[in-house]
């Protein structure tokens, strides 16, 4: 008669798991991550994920906005700029309104006094001067005219810069300015399209960013003063609105009832107007993304990628003819662009002469 084993069992205990020998031993089994860490890309993924997505929507948004409202102004017949740059402004008080008050994409600042409001009243009106001459020249020239046009910016900025502030930027800088303008004489020469009132408007557009951005450094300097670029959009955009509004019905006459009257004939044109309107908005979205998820430089050399990106899409697009001296004259501007850039990363290392 074989004897019972007399054991004893505590309670919440398995006595095979109690035994000293190894073989008894269960195997360790690592604990189950949480959801949200089993399908999250790593971190450094991740960020580099946003960031070309960023990168990627701002092309979209400025090729986008570009080729629409060439579209608009020369194909389609809606001749308007002043009234087409009013449109913008409206979106994109509506857009700034909901990204910051609504959704908190930025903090909300207000403005603190009577000065800072004329400030940005003040820059609102460069502005205003800016878009308008930059939305009427596409009636005239070629997109890819246009950009050759655009990437002068810096030129004029060194120019507004030593004007208004009388800075000083080293030899090497001003060196880097010569292809810049050779360029793009290079281009205007050859540009089988060249319009002489869209070529000054053109420039006069180019002119107006670049005394905007050497102005805003100026009247924005104070801590206290300092707009989040969203938060100065928020202002902006209905004070250009206001300004437009009156100055489109002047110049263009009744536009607002002759584009009521389109619309009812023609619906398609509701839908490439709220398109346009849009994605003029997304142009400033995206410029803060790129800016945030990279930096000040990158967003300049991507710029410059940018231009030569656009005006070959709008070629493939619109079919406008172009030459090889105005391509080599738009490449010679690129590449001054870049040789700018770097002579100014240069003097702001060696600190540069003031």
């Amino acid at each position: 008669m074989v004897e019972a084993h007399p054991w004893t069992t505590r309670r919440l205990s398995n006595p095979r798991l109690d035994s000293d020998s190894p073989s008894d031993h269960p195997l360790s089994m690592p604990t189950t991550p949480p959801a949200e860490s089993r399908y999250s890309l790593p971190s450094s993924a991740s960020s580099s994920f946003v960031t070309a997505v960023s990168v990627a929507s701002w092309y979209l948004s400025n090729i986008g906005v570009l080729l629409l409202n060439k579209y608009l102004l020369s194909f389609y017949g809606f001749r308007y700029p002043i009234f087409l740059t009013m449109l913008h402004m409206v979106s994109c008080s509506i857009y700034s309104y909901l990204a910051i008050r609504v959704l908190s994409i930025v903090p909300f600042q207000q403005i603190l006094s009577r000065r800072q409001f004329l400030k940005v009243f003040a820059l609102t009106s460069i502005f205003c001067f800016s878009v308008v001459c930059g939305n009427t020249s596409l009636r005239y020239i070629p997109v890819s005219f246009n950009q050759a046009i655009g990437a002068t910016t810096p030129f004029f900025t060194a120019i507004f810069a030593f004007l208004i502030t009388c800075k000083k930027e080293t030899a090497g800088v001003y060196l880097a300015l010569l292809p810049v303008v050779f360029g793009i004489v290079l281009a205007s020469n050859s540009e089988p399209m060249f319009h002489l009132f869209g070529f000054l408007v053109c420039v006069g557009s180019t002119a107006g960013r670049a005394l905007k951005s050497v102005v805003q450094g100026i009247l924005l300097t104070s801590e206290s003063e300092k707009l989040h670029s969203m938060n100065l959009l928020l202002y902006m955009a209905p004070m250009a609105t206001m300004i437009l509004l009156p100055v489109s019905l002047y110049v263009e006459g009744n536009v607002a009832a002759i584009t009521v009257e389109k619309a009812i004939g023609d619906t398609f044109i509701v839908v490439l107007l709220i398109g346009n309107m849009t994605v003029a908005y997304l142009v400033n979205l995206t410029n803060f993304l790129v800016t945030k998820h990279t930096s000040a430089l990158t967003l300049q050399v991507l710029g410059n990628a940018k231009a030569a990106v656009a005006a070959v899409v709008s070629v493939l697009i619109f079919r406008n003819p172009v030459t090889v001296m105005g391509m080599t004259g738009f490449a010679v501007t690129i590449m001054g662009v870049v040789l700018y850039s770097e002579a100014k990363k240069r003097s702001k290392g060696g600190g540069g002469s003031r």
